[in-house]
């Protein structure tokens, strides 16, 4: 048998052939096969025909039995297959098997998401986190790569005597993982100085499966203008604007990356940055497409991430999106007797968006109270307090004194009256 040279992970334009197992302790997802080949599809791929089979376990040296690596490699020989692209992730050494035997390249599920995140990352930040995530796959894979990394950085100089190049392209890979997680750690900073500068207005942040509306409703609520297509994560950058949602309400809201199932870890931590959105939201719109076969699946799927992420317990409003479509009302009715706060609506035509804003509103006003205060323009930890915890509506300023228009959490409020003592004048609160 001939080795095969793989000399990169791109499936662009290639001829492509799914490979998925069924375990016994699951049941027959075909969802989860049909969502591969859409992930294949966004890479540019053909997918030609998919393979497969059902068994108790995976196989260790092939991921599938060894009598269906030789039909998979004859499938591939007549339909002329560039790649085999798995629905699970692969071990380096599961990789190697399969392509002695077939003599075509095979990529995982990661490795099919890392190529779609390169080709669609358009800002600094997400080419950084695509290569973070990459390096991160990468490392301990690095007997199955091709081209040494020593070539970016031009290895003269940096062996030692008697090391192998890949103990090179080790100490390179962590080089550079540890420069990256540096200079995503610094944007980071950065964007969490601007959380606290929006911290006069409500954050929202929408989450949701790839492809359910998210960017739809955003460019909807918002003048946002974020790229919409029909293809699994159209975008990867957080795109943050202020939304109006009546009475001079105000919001900010934040359109996040896309998640899918079986979403690897590696690449959650690598896009830790924009998922901080997340995290510092008051609270979440989770925009469901009501309309998909697999909408209870693709529901957990997200409910898992956020998990992942410690969000799972925040403030949240289920958005059934898409109703214009949907054929069957009766997933209405489940997912009303399962989850509180439900929104039916069509991103698409606008359809009920006016009852969203007003659900959006009860959320920004839950557990607030609005106050107009005086106090001295001299004490600062009072000042500070204020800015750092309220929501500041208005503020004008007399010769020894502040006034102020605020929301603040309840919660906050006895603290606040402690600070300000006899000093502090309020003079309205609801």
């Amino acid at each position: 048998m001939v080795e095969l040279k793989r000399t990169d992970l791109s499936v662009r334009a290639e001829r492509a052939i799914l490979l998925h197992t069924i375990l016994h302790k699951d049941k027959d997802n075909k969802d989860s096969l049909a969502e591969l080949m859409s992930l294949a599809k966004t890479a540019g791929a053909k997918v030609l025909d998919s393979v497969v089979q059902r068994r108790r376990e995976n196989d260790p040296s092939f991921y599938i039995g060894k009598g269906k690596v030789f039909q998979l490699a004859a499938l591939c020989k007549d339909k002329e297959i560039d790649v085999v692209i798995c629905d699970d992730d692969l071990a380096p050494a599961q990789v190697s098997n399969l392509e002695k035997v077939i003599n075509t390249k095979v990529i995982d599920r990661s490795e099919l998401i890392l190529d779609i995140f390169a080709a669609r990352a358009k800002t600094a930040q997400a080419k950084l986190q695509v290569e973070l995530a990459q390096l991160e796959y990468t490392r301990p894979r690095l007997k199955r790569m091709w081209s040494h990394l020593s070539r970016i950085e031009g290895g003269i100089g940096t062996r030692g005597p008697g090391e192998k190049q890949l103990e090179v392209d080790k100490r390179l890979v962590s080089k550079k993982v540890f420069v990256l997680k540096k200079r995503l750690g610094q944007i980071e900073k950065r964007r969490k100085h601007q959380a606290k500068a929006r911290k006069e207005h409500t954050t929202v942040s929408l989450v949701g499966y790839t492809n359910t509306g998210k960017s739809t409703l955003m460019n909807r609520l918002t003048d946002a203008g974020v790229f919409v297509e029909d293809k699994l994560f159209a975008t990867l950058d957080t795109k943050t604007s202020l939304c109006e949602l009546g009475n001079g309400k105000k919001v900010i809201l934040s359109d996040t990356v896309g998640f899918i199932r079986k979403l690897p870890h590696h690449l959650i931590t690598s896009f830790e940055a924009t998922l901080e959105e997340i995290r510092w939201a008051d609270f979440l719109l989770h925009v469901v497409d009501v309309s998909s076969p697999d909408v209870i699946g693709q529901v957990d799927a997200v409910n898992n991430v956020l998990k992942e992420l410690e969000c799972d317990k925040k403030p949240t409003i289920m958005v059934l999106n898409k109703v214009d479509v949907l054929k069957d009302s009766s997933i209405i009715t489940f997912f009303q007797s399962k989850y509180d706060n439900i929104v039916t609506i069509s991103a698409l035509t606008g359809q009920d968006l006016e009852k969203l804003k007003q659900e959006m509103v009860r959320f920004a006003n839950k557990g607030c109270a609005e106050i107009k205060l005086e106090c001295g323009v001299s004490d600062g930890r009072l000042l500070a307090y204020i800015y750092e915890n309220s929501r500041v509506l208005n503020r004008t300023f007399t010769n020894s004194s502040v006034h102020f228009h605020i929301v603040i959490e309840e919660k906050n409020l006895s603290k606040l009256y402690r600070l300000g003592g006899e000093y502090l004048t309020v003079t309205h609160i609801s």
